[in-house]
């Protein structure tokens, strides 16, 4: 398991401590997609997960994380677990040249400008976990994100569209 730690402006120790597990599925690619986010706090567990007429895998992964993060009502610190390479390292590696670059020939840029705003409100350590192994939450939110992309009244993903 990878663990990075994004040092965000807010830096204080008194903050809620919050667990996410995140998953993105998408059926053909593109396709029927849906993601999944479940969050835990203390006692608490909240599933969040929607599903989307046309959409790519990379975007219900990236969704899956800023639905969660936005759900959160205060600035917290979150130890946040995605079997997505594409997030983990576009966050934590590429995102800040991205920016450099004003966002030039980056794929899903809405997204990630989504994610980089709701990022600097919390204290996220980022963690890599092996998709369809052995973790019992990961496994869970793949589960409810392919049970969404299969879903009726499936959404439309205006990003998506807007792209193609």
């Amino acid at each position: 398991m990878e663990n990075v730690n994004t040092n965000q402006e807010t830096n204080n120790n008194n903050l809620k401590e919050v667990t996410i597990y995140t998953d993105g599925s998408c059926l053909g690619n593109p396709g029927k997609g849906g993601y999944c986010a479940i969050l835990f706090y203390k006692e608490h567990k909240k599933v969040l997960s929607a599903g989307y007429k046309l959409t790519t895998n990379n975007r219900m992964e990236l969704l899956a994380v800023i639905t969660a993060l936005s759900a959160l009502k205060m600035p917290c610190r979150v130890n946040l677990f995605s079997d997505s390479k594409y997030v983990i390292d576009g966050i934590t590696k590429w995102i800040a040249s991205w920016k450099k670059r004003n966002w030039k020939n980056v794929q899903n840029v809405d997204l990630w400008k989504q994610l980089s705003e709701i990022t600097s409100k919390h204290m996220i350590t980022w963690n890599w976990v092996k998709g369809h192994d052995n973790d019992i939450y990961n496994n869970e939110c793949d589960e409810f994100a392919r049970k969404a992309a299969q879903g009726e009244d499936l959404l439309q993903d205006e990003g998506y569209r807007n792209t193609v």
